[in-house]
């Protein structure tokens, strides 16, 4: 059988959706086919086995674990997880992953480094300013999104109106990171395409998803989780748009050197899609968007595991470095 050890948790803001995740990753797996060892990762970094106690010899004991997987599926997301620090982790070692690697999940992280990318690719993103302060702030076009640079789920995003607001936002965003992003609100529709590598390299995209969100607003951590989210699956799109989004999704995946899977958020305007992020692993249970979406193509939850563990095992075989336990 397949040993696969499934990583959740992390020290970051995201801990209790990369566990759920996880967890469900876990039940899904063929246990005919597959050997499932659990991890989880502590909110201050300790490692374990999931519902035990910690490890005796903490981070030691993890990669003893890990050295004897065929192939390991971090679910984790956001910084100290998705960003590239646990890819590093098993890159060193040297066992195949399911998902992208060191530089790309640190690239999709920052999404600073995602507009230059995207420019480079041809996609378009909202005109922004990076700063690192809020102190002296630049004069800007409102209304505007505040959000950190590097975070997740929406944590610490604002959207800013009126110009008293811009400072409170930013010191907010900095709670969470050292630079924040200022861009311009962009009024579309919010759409999503996941991105599939498979084994033979090729790439697809599955049924666009449609977030149903009030008019002006965000979709933002309260409409994550609080709540059942206006999930639209097949999103209503004509094939022009589609294309385009599907272009757009596929040039951001292979201009952040993504392996495996990636959800890419657009808004879709008038003038087409503008790029809103990447998440390298996005939220992972059968509910969240990226399983929906496949669902909705015929591809099972189970089946969607499958396909990437066996993109994981093929495109990454030369990456076990070292004799197994």
């Amino acid at each position: 059988m397949i040993v696969v050890a499934v990583i959740g948790g992390g020290t970051g803001s995201e801990h209790e959706v990369s566990l759920a995740s996880a967890a469900a990753i876990a039940a899904a797996l063929d246990r005919t086919r597959y050997d499932v060892v659990e991890l989880t990762i502590g909110r201050y970094g300790s490692w374990s086995h999931t519902g035990a106690a910690p490890l005796p010899d903490d981070l030691a004991d993890a990669v003893r674990v890990l050295g004897r997987a065929d192939v390991v599926i971090p679910a984790l997301h956001g910084p100290h997880g998705e960003d590239g620090t646990v890819a590093a982790l098993l890159d060193l070692v040297g066992v195949p992953y399911v998902g992208s690697g060191v530089a790309a999940g640190a690239a999709a992280m920052d999404k600073a480094m995602t507009k230059l990318l995207a420019a480079e690719a041809g996609v378009r993103t909202a005109p922004g300013v990076r700063v690192t302060s809020a102190e002296n702030l630049p004069r800007v076009e409102l209304p505007v999104v505040v959000k950190p640079t590097r975070a997740g789920s929406s944590h610490g995003v604002t959207v800013v109106r009126d110009t008293a607001g811009l400072a409170p936002a930013v010191r907010d965003a900095l709670a969470l990171d050292d630079s924040v992003l200022i861009e311009r609100f962009v009024t579309g529709r919010e759409i999503d395409i996941a991105v599939l590598e498979h084994a033979d390299g090729a790439l697809t995209c599955a049924p666009a998803l449609e977030i149903g969100v009030p008019e002006g607003g965000i979709f933002d951590t309260a409409g994550k989780y609080d709540g059942e989210p206006d999930f639209r699956v097949p999103a209503d799109l004509d094939p022009a748009q589609r294309d385009a989004l599907e272009d757009a999704a596929v040039a951001m995946f292979r201009a952040l050197g993504c392996r495996g899977l990636a959800r890419v958020d657009f808004f879709l305007t008038a003038d087409g899609p503008v790029l809103n992020e990447v998440n390298t692993f996005p939220g992972f249970t059968a509910h969240s968007q990226v399983p929906r979406m496949f669902a909705a193509a015929g591809v099972s939850y189970p089946a969607l595991l499958d396909a990437l563990i066996e993109t994981a095992l093929v495109r990454n075989a030369g990456r076990r470095i070292r004799a197994r336990a």
